[in-house]
């Protein structure tokens, strides 16, 4: 891992937040915020930033409730793109791109559907205002099953028998950042318990959303996993016809969490569209 990353906390709208940067390879490159998906964390993201890191600084923020950022009472993705909105003027970004994955690309899109003028382009990856009902319901049952375990190695072998497509050292990299120990010794998930409900995201409103993908005013890229069972071939299309400037990529072999079920297909994706 490279030595030109460092983890930072910074205090925001009374909240505790994490997120790793990472130095650009160049002097003067642009800026590159990713945002995790719902249950995730930003450590998710090492090996796709310093891969990034020859065209951008690359800034990799954990959202409220998840991984070292605090817990809060209100979980509404308006108040993540309110968090999203005080990390870019905190950092004093400008010309940045933006790109979320999941929960992290709803907030993207209402971010970048407020037109900020610090923003340069976006990705948006495998989520859509609407979601396919079979993926909710298989996110809301998997959220059912024991959160509580004896070791991580017993933590690992859950989320592998829930979606073994990862490579499986890209995955367990993952797994390993989103446990934590209990007083009893046993081991839980570092997200905040309020969000084993994903209802803690609150209920969208799906007009609202679409109204907001047409008010995007940058270059856009829609990336969708072939076999994503959240965003179909329909919503994505209709993306592409609601964004004014937008572009859609199928990565191959891959669900709905496209950067860990073929990390290096999503890297290639993006990076032809990912200039500097």
């Amino acid at each position: 891992m490279s030595q030109t990353v460092s983890d930072e906390l910074i205090e925001m709208r009374g909240l505790r937040f994490h997120f790793r940067d990472w130095a650009a390879q160049s002097t003067g490159s642009p800026s590159l915020v990713l945002l995790h998906g719902y249950t995730g964390h930003a450590r998710s993201w090492d090996a796709f930033a310093e891969a990034m890191t020859d065209r951008y600084r690359v800034l990799a923020l954990d959202q409220r409730g998840h991984g070292e950022s605090g817990w809060a009472s209100d979980y509404a993705i308006g108040e993540m793109t309110s968090d999203l909105e005080a990390f870019a003027a905190a950092l004093g970004l400008s010309g940045f791109t933006l790109l979320g994955l999941s929960m992290g690309g709803m907030v993207a899109m209402d971010y970048a559907g407020r037109r900020p003028k610090e923003l340069a382009a976006l990705v948006i990856v495998d989520i859509a205002p609407e979601i396919v009902a079979s993926g909710s319901a298989r996110i809301q049952q998997g959220q059912k099953v024991s959160d509580v375990f004896a070791s991580r190695d017993e933590a690992f072998a859950a989320a592998r028998a829930a979606n073994p497509v990862p490579p499986e050292a890209h995955h367990r990299h993952r797994v390993d950042y989103n446990v934590m120990r209990m007083q009893d010794g046993r081991w839980t998930w570092r997200y905040d318990r309020a969000l084993r409900n994903p209802a803690a995201l609150g209920r969208r409103d799906t007009d609202v959303g679409w109204r907001s993908c047409a008010e995007i005013a940058v270059p856009t890229l829609i990336i969708r996993g072939e076999n994503s069972d959240i965003l179909s071939p329909e919503l994505a299309e209709r993306m592409v016809m609601t964004i004014p400037d937008a572009s859609l990529v199928t990565v191959s072999g891959s669900g709905h969490a496209v950067p860990l079920d073929a990390p290096d297909r999503f890297l290639a994706a993006a990076r032809e569209f990912l200039k500097g």
